[in-house]
């Protein structure tokens, strides 16, 4: 009994202990507050909008309500016809003593005039400053303005976004819906989220975000920026609890190239990739799904180096690929013009390819005009997989705009029961390999299904072009 309760009493001491920790801890964020908002601004940006000739957006043009709306505009001075001025508030946090600034892309897009508003604290006066764009990232949603000031600025540094663990308090500040400079606390509820960018890579918190905080900083408790507030998740356009912000250290990456080149620099390696699932692993003989299978190699960096369709990319630069977003963003972090190692898996067994690096943006602009073209023709031949193929003719060819010289087999039509369908094969898509063998003929596609059976293969890897791009899909062999 004794014994009892002195492990109760234990107990007892240590769960006060915590708690005494715990409220010590969050006792007060104002010292913390003091020594990092000079930093944190508001950012008011004007922008001079047209006027317009009539009275468009109220009713539709030619309606026979135009003119009676055209006479009323008239009679209250013509305001819609009058070019003026929007206004639009967000946020934005010093980077350096010299006037760096940080804030979103969206918050001075397009923006005729930048005025940054500092928080005056201890009774100072309120200073406002007209600002510049030094760079901005569409990608990240990131910008950088510089100010200057007659004297240097106080400023806050980066930390380690990786560090940051689930749970871990955090502070947001910035300039929520135009009511000034404002501070809110909460955890990191989510890490790694994905929004819709390729390079996305958000924190997620609880801290309350609205509309004016974006391009505001989310500090830790150690007072560093680990992101940029970007977007909240609502159904009605106020804070829910559900906030984004852009990990520190994909902005850094950003802001250092912004600054030195006024934009951005990305490493390209030059291949069109997707996820290696369960049954394209089996399919090709892997142990394990993983890695990024090179579904076309276009002119440039890969192609000049060797690298083939249904190579698998296990390794890029002495790293470990987990999958498609990993690879690109380890890509597009890379230095352009650099050598990089990069270890594939090819019919069975690894091989290293030394790549040196193009630039994407420059890539990005020569695809700029690039239209897409797919047309499903309609005649039939055989079915197999769940699918009716045809090989391509000169008429199939000039239907679906393709060059003279493409191979492979047509898919005329798909049973909408079968697995090609709810894998995302649709008529008008072009078979050009099968086992990772090309295919132009029905009977070299039957060959490829008995020679997989034949390996003990359950299913069977096909590359298909829709409109030129193409992808692997794996489809089940067994009847």
């Amino acid at each position: 009994m004794t014994r009892l309760m002195w492990l109760s009493l234990a107990t007892a001491i240590l769960l006060l202990a915590q708690t005494v920790a715990a409220q010590a801890r969050l006792e007060s964020l104002a010292p913390l507050v003091d020594k990092i908002s000079p930093a944190v601004v508001n950012i008011t940006t004007t922008t001079l909008i047209e006027g317009q000739a009539g009275p468009r957006g109220i009713v539709p043009e030619g309606s026979p309500f135009e003119d009676f709306f055209r006479e009323f505009q008239d009679r209250n001075g013509g305001e819609d016809n009058r070019p003026r001025r929007s206004n639009a508030l967000g946020s934005g946090f010093v980077i350096s003593e010299d006037g760096f600034i940080v804030t979103n892309n969206h918050v001075i897009a397009e923006a005729d005039e930048i005025l940054i508003e500092f928080f005056p604290g201890d009774g100072q006066p309120k200073k406002e400053l007209p600002a510049k764009v030094v760079g901005t990232d569409e990608k990240t949603d990131i910008a950088l303005l510089k100010v200057e000031a007659s004297g240097p600025l106080k400023y806050v540094t980066f930390g380690d976004s990786d560090t940051a663990r689930v749970g871990d308090w955090v502070i947001a500040m910035g300039n929520p819906l135009g009511q000034g400079f404002s501070v809110s606390a909460g955890i990191v509820s989510a890490r790694n989220r994905e929004l819709s960018g390729t390079y996305d890579d958000y924190i997620q918190t609880d801290a309350a975000i609205n509309r004016g905080n974006s391009g505001g900083p989310l500090f830790n408790m150690d007072g560093q920026v680990i992101g940029v507030n970007t977007a909240i998740l609502s159904p009605n356009g106020g804070s829910i609890g559900i906030g984004f912000s852009m990990a520190s250290n994909v902005v850094v990456k950003v802001v250092d190239q912004l600054r030195e080149f006024g934009e951005t620099r990305r490493g390209w390696l030059g291949v069109r990739i997707q996820d290696v699932t369960e049954d394209m692993a089996e399919a090709m003989g892997l142990d394990k799904p993983g890695g990024a299978l090179i579904s076309d190699v276009p002119d440039g960096p890969a192609k000049e180096a060797g690298l083939l369709p249904g190579d698998v990319i296990l390794s890029f630069d002495g790293v470990e690929v987990k999958d498609t977003r990993a690879l690109v963003r380890q890509v597009g972090e890379t230095p352009v013009g650099k050598a990089v190692r990069v270890v594939v898996m090819r019919d069975g067994a690894t091989k290293t390819v030394v790549v040196t690096l193009g630039r994407r943006e420059d890539a990005e602009r020569a695809e700029q005009g690039a239209a897409d073209e797919s047309q499903a023709p309609v005649e039939e031949d055989a079915t197999v997989l769940g699918l009716t193929i045809a090989p391509l003719t000169n008429a199939l060819r000039e239907d679906l705009g393709l060059d003279a010289t493409a191979e492979g087999l047509v898919i005329m039509d798909v049973d909408e029961a079968s697995e090609a369908f709810d894998k995302g094969l649709r008529a008008g898509d072009i078979i050009t390999e099968a086992g990772q063998q090309k295919v132009s003929t029905i009977a070299e596609l039957e060959a490829r299904m008995d020679e997989a059976r034949e390996a003990g293969r359950k299913s069977l890897l096909l590359l298909v072009r829709r409109g030129g791009d193409p992808r692997f899909v794996a489809l089940s062999l067994e009847e």
